[in-house]
């Protein structure tokens, strides 16, 4: 029986992680057997082991790579301040508010991190800084960390507004959260 190859082994390693983060965030870390996320990358239960030790080792990589594919958006974005609004704009948007599967995991998954283990927690954090520092260079290039406070604040005001604009059955209101929370982040981005 031929060994799997080590390249193999990372490309399947990278869609156990990118399948179990849309799992995640559609239902939850908790509501997430290893069963169901083996079975969304196409996989049996015995492979898991061969890529991670626990499902903690397992919600820690998630974790790391999801913030790590938001950092790299802001790669694709216009530059400065431009970009930023328009992030805003995106990440407040109904479409972002009603996929939640292939969006922003601190709006989908904050309350549970907030429960995980030390290693989800270390991934979030440096995830969550990194963010932060992208944010704090749109708003001041010559000196983030001037803008770091800032930063901070408004990366709080669009994961709260995401996640409150969710939870709320009225649709009309809840669109409304979103446009009062452009409308705020623009204004705090001044």
């Amino acid at each position: 029986m031929a060994r799997y190859t080590k390249e193999h082994k990372q490309v399947t390693r990278q869609r156990i992680i990118e399948k179990a983060g849309q799992r995640f965030k559609l239902d939850g870390i908790d509501g997430s057997g290893v069963s169901t996320l083996m079975s969304d990358a196409g996989l049996t239960n015995g492979a898991f082991y061969a890529h991670f030790d626990s499902k903690d080792d397992l919600v820690a990589n998630v974790v790391a790579d999801q913030l790590r594919a938001q950092v790299e958006r802001y790669d694709t974005l216009r530059p400065g301040r431009a970009g930023l609004e328009d992030l805003v704009r995106e990440y407040l948007s109904p479409e972002h508010r009603d996929h939640p599967g292939v969006g922003c995991p601190s709006a989908a998954l904050l309350d549970e991190i907030g429960r995980c283990g030390d290693g989800a927690k270390q991934a979030y954090t440096d995830g969550a800084k990194a963010i932060v520092d992208e944010i704090a260079a749109r708003l001041t290039p010559e000196d983030p960390k001037s803008a770091h406070g800032k930063a901070l604040g408004l990366f709080t005001m669009l994961v709260g507004t995401l996640q409150l604009s969710r939870a709320l059955s009225d649709r009309k209101f809840a669109d409304e959260v979103l446009e009062q929370g452009i409308a705020n982040a623009l204004t705090f981005m001044r």
